[in-house]
């Protein structure tokens, strides 16, 4: 355990993202709920008909910035004026939304947020939020919800796993590509790979599985743009499992409570043998 992790160095950092697909920005500290990180994912986009809209499709998302402040969601966006979301749940008509293959019932925001993200975006969509009757286990893991993130309720990437690639790639790129909620420093290149189980404070985190990446990773997060098929193309020389490219680790919580950071990271288990194949630079 003491190879893959500095016990002294083990410093994290927190990011949330209200509306999926959308930007995110990072906190002092976070409360985990049933579906993860306290507003994380708690919105959005889909079509008319209920289907999920990503970046994948649509990359200008990026340029959607959130903040929370005063118990409101804030959104901005170029050549919009801002909008304001309360936090408090607000009645409105439910609506039957996919995300993947998972159906489950979700809370519209109204005619006035839609033009506004429709306006910007170029395309007729709507926004929605969870409520007290959304219910979406984790697959295979029935016993834990997950909001609107694609599978998992958090995602883990190590400083030391990007600053490796890095050193791989043509040109650096920052982490906002991979979207991590948890970020964490002081441990070796992809030591996440080892780590079966943590703690953070009074909380138990599993790291369930390896995380695919698509070409949402490929996206400038600042621009909206894709010029490149970095840093897929890369990955895809040296971390492969059966599933695709990957980089960073799926979590699943096993307790409510809040994390802060400057709080220490246990690694309280090891993962069996990793799958993936790594070679030297």
């Amino acid at each position: 355990m003491s190879n893959n992790f500095a016990p002294k160095t083990n410093f994290f950092t927190i990011y949330i993202y209200p509306i999926k697909s959308c930007r995110g920005f990072a906190v002092n500290s976070a409360e985990l709920d049933n579906w993860g990180f306290r507003f994380d994912r708690n919105w959005m986009l889909v079509t008319p008909n209920g289907q999920f809209i990503t970046q994948r499709d649509v990359p200008q998302m990026a340029l959607i910035e959130t903040a929370i402040e005063a118990e409101a969601l804030h959104l901005k966006a170029p050549g919009q004026s801002g909008l304001e979301l309360p936090l408090s749940p607000v009645a409105g008509t439910m609506m039957e939304v996919e995300v993947w293959r998972d159906r489950c019932l979700a809370i519209d925001q109204g005619d006035v947020v839609a033009t506004w993200f429709s306006q910007f975006l170029g395309i007729e969509c709507r926004l929605v939020r969870l409520g007290e009757a959304y219910n979406r286990p984790v697959k295979r893991i029935t016993t834990a919800q997950v909001s609107f993130a694609d599978g998992y309720p958090l995602l883990l990437i190590s400083e030391a796993s990007l600053a490796d690639l890095n050193q791989r790639l043509p040109e650096p790129i920052p982490m906002n590509r991979f979207r991590p909620n948890l970020v964490v420093s002081g441990c070796d290149a992809y030591a996440e790979d080892t780590w079966q189980q943590i703690r953070i404070g009074p909380v138990t985190f599993d790291l369930v599985k390896p995380c695919e990446r698509c070409v949402i990773t490929t996206t400038d997060q600042a621009t909206g743009r894709r010029e490149s098929k970095e840093p897929l193309k890369t990955l895809a020389t040296y971390r492969r499992n059966k599933g695709g490219v990957i980089f960073g680790q799926n979590v699943t919580h096993r307790q409510q409570g809040e994390v802060q950071i400057g709080r220490r990271v246990e690694v309280l288990a090891i993962a069996p043998t990793s799958s993936i194949s790594v070679s030297s630079v």
